[in-house]
């Protein structure tokens, strides 16, 4: 078999459907920096999407959507709560306090989740001119940890953030795998919630790349293009990311591919709960399976197989699928693993 890879859904290739739209994209001339009739007709789809009455711009990266979301809303002396594991405090090299010259304050949860009782204690010292302003709560959906916000749970968190003058912004780098594992549509987990600005990538789901802004809050980001070209987020060809969100969203495949990740990350996680020397640690709700392993075995399966220690305390580690995991690697990884285990057991 073919390197398999669970260290993340960034590993897949491009979906066969996404490639076929680059491809026919490839034809003749188009104009660039987005004034092609092909953006602006997906554009359209896209606001369309998640309910119309919003503004939605095309970037190259994940990071860099956070970054432009977070940078059109705040000041430089303004904060930002985020969970203690959020992506924009763990993974982004500082990029978003680069950017927006403000401050993260993260706070620790036990699944990756805000709560509006977090966040509360620490909104002592707003008003204070001597601390900085929170002016934004971030969140991802689905988290790092792959636990997912309910609707009710977003709505509150919305509704919070709005009582104490403060925007809510998501990151939707899995958004597709949240909505197809909360059965909902974009629309009702973003819009519908009273979200101000968010994320739907792409990357992570079968492009090869490209992440959508959508800002329910057009009248406070009318900047956005300038932000965009100064953080180097406008591509020039544009049409080809454009291209691939169109077959992303053509009979929902950004829907099917998160569906088939999701579902092989349900399969994994119960194949694993069948081994007695394991433990998941968090419930599987999306694309992501966190497990305790024995030490002496992590090493020898990350030979074969790519994936990431998430605690090295813990000897926990995080396995992802995507859309074009299957039930043979699934299968295959886990008689490895009991391989290992037989190997590996002191009592051999």
């Amino acid at each position: 078999m073919d390197s398999v890879s669970f260290g993340s859904d960034n590993h897949s290739g491009i979906h066969p459907q996404v490639l076929a739209a680059i491809q026919k994209a490839n034809e003749g001339f188009c104009p660039a920096y987005g004034d092609d009739p092909l953006t602006v007709s997906v554009l359209t789809e896209i606001k369309e999407l998640f309910g119309g009455n919003c503004d939605a711009w095309f970037v190259i990266t994940g990071t860099g959507a956070n970054i432009l979301c977070l940078q059109s809303l705040m000041h430089s002396y303004n904060a930002i709560f985020c969970p203690q594991s959020a992506h924009i405090n763990t993974d982004e090299c500082g990029a978003v306090q680069k950017f927006t010259q403000g401050r993260l304050l993260p706070i620790e949860t036990a699944d990756g989740k805000l709560t509006p009782e977090l966040i509360a204690p620490h909104l002592l010292g707003n008003r204070d001119q001597h601390h900085s302003q929170a002016k934004i709560i971030s969140l991802s959906q689905s988290t790092e940890y792959g636990t997912l916000y309910t609707l009710q749970e977003l709505q509150r968190l919305a509704d919070f953030a709005h009582q104490n003058n403060m925007f809510l912004h998501i990151d939707g780098a899995r958004l597709a795998n949240a909505a197809a594992a909360l059965n909902c549509s974009l629309k009702e987990m973003t819009k519908d919630i009273s979200a101000d600005i968010v994320s739907f990538g792409g990357t992570k789901n079968g492009l090869l790349c490209g992440e959508a802004i959508i800002s329910f809050r057009p009248e406070l980001t009318s900047a956005m293009r300038f932000y965009r070209k100064q953080a180097s987020q406008l591509l020039s060809k544009m049409r080809f990311i454009s291209a691939q969100y169109q077959a992303y969203l053509e009979d929902d495949l950004y829907l099917k591919n998160a569906r088939t990740a999701n579902a092989m990350a349900k399969l994994l996680a119960e194949r694993l709960k069948e081994i007695p020397e394991l433990i998941v640690t968090q419930e599987v709700a999306v694309n992501s399976v966190f497990v305790i392993l024995p030490r002496q075995i992590i090493a020898p399966l990350q030979q074969k197989y790519h994936f990431y220690t998430w605690n090295e305390a813990l000897n926990e580690v995080r396995l992802m699928c995507s859309f074009n995991t299957t039930e043979k690697h699934i299968e295959s990884f886990i008689q490895d693993l009991k391989a290992l285990l037989v190997v590996t057991s002191p009592h051999r």
